[in-house]
């Protein structure tokens, strides 16, 4: 701003301070949530689990949580949710996945009983591929060039070429907790949503009341879009545009404390989203923010044929430290 030529420099100082104390008065009475805005949203650390929280909402399933989902175990009826990991599935990107048996055998024969052994070689991104679940050092966000991650760990602390310091898959433990399946392919009356449908709050709801249960605290949430019957029949249009729930309604069960998003898609949210701008927000709403983890390319079709809706969920991530996820293969017991 010009100085005004009859205002001496005396009396601009006289003017400027008390403004500029002012001004310095106003800015330290800003909300801190403006003040450490961030490109989703505001500060979301440290977590409620204290700021060295590795687990995020993990740390929900609680030994009365465990027991209450032991209850729903009525048949002692098993249902593998993994997909096979084989060539040629669908894969993200440049991932890869290749599985070689060196030799025939690999070893021997060995001793006087001629032991002879076969042993595989895997070349992939192993937490990435396949039926994958994702961990908190998966996803983050850059904020003035810091990479942030869930907790407000920072990459340029934690990062390391021979796997995470923090964060890692190994701290998330063994998952045994209800299992909710919202079967969005029946409530719409189809075999598979057409992409990329985006599943509303209202969704979330109707579904809820037609197939009479409800969400609680340390709940693994599942969606069943029909969008897997393509997998491994048409990978390219399986990869391209996806439904799932938006990240309204991701916000909604965020709100109900749930530990876990799973679904029949490589994406388990909408892609593209509501807006088409911000590429899949909902992972950095779940991982990020909040410590929720994901579990992606789940087959759930036995699930949705036999209407099992509540169930108990049952996972644990192979302990590979300073792994960003795990490959595996987690089950329902009803």
């Amino acid at each position: 701003m010009p100085r005004h030529k009859n205002v001496r420099c005396g009396s601009m100082r006289s003017l400027v301070v008390p403004a500029l104390l002012g001004l310095g008065a106003v800015l330290t009475s800003l909300p801190t949530a403006f003040a450490q805005d961030t490109p989703i949203g505001p500060k979301w650390w440290p977590s409620e689990w204290g700021p060295e929280d590795q687990r995020g909402a993990v740390n929900r399933i609680t030994p009365q949580k465990i027991l209450q989902a032991a209850t729903l175990i009525k048949e002692g009826k098993i249902y593998q949710l993994g997909r096979l990991y084989e060539q040629g599935m669908p894969l993200s990107g440049n991932r890869s996945f290749v599985l070689t048996i060196p030799g025939r055998p690999t070893a021997g024969p060995m001793g006087k009983n001629a032991l002879v052994a076969n042993s595989e070689m895997v070349a992939t991104e192993i937490g990435q591929v396949g039926t994958q679940f994702d961990g908190l050092g998966h996803v983050g966000v850059r904020v003035n060039g810091e990479d942030i991650f869930y907790n407000g760990f920072k990459l340029s602390d934690i990062g390391d070429s021979y796997g995470l310091k923090k964060l890692g898959i190994e701290n998330v433990g063994v998952i045994f907790t209800r299992g909710v399946l919202l079967d969005v392919a029946a409530y719409k009356g189809v075999e598979r949503v057409e992409s990329p449908y985006i599943v509303t709050v209202d969704d979330l709801k109707g579904m809820l009341a037609k197939q009479q249960v409800d969400i609680q605290e340390g709940d693994a949430v599942l969606f069943h879009t029909g969008h897997g019957n393509l997998w491994m029949k048409d990978n390219e249009k399986y990869k391209a545009e996806q439904p799932g729930p938006g990240v309204t309604a991701i916000d909604w069960l965020i709100d109900k404390k749930i530990v876990m998003v799973g679904a029949d898609t490589a994406a388990v949210e909408a892609f593209p989203g509501e807006n088409k701008d911000r590429f899949a927000e909902a992972h950095q709403h779940l991982l990020t923010r909040n410590g929720i983890h994901i579990h992606e390319n789940l087959d759930l079709s036995a699930l949705a044929k036999e209407k099992v809706y509540e169930f108990v969920y049952v996972f644990a991530p192979l302990r590979l430290k300073g792994a960003t996820g795990s490959p595996g293969n987690p089950f329902a017991i009803r």
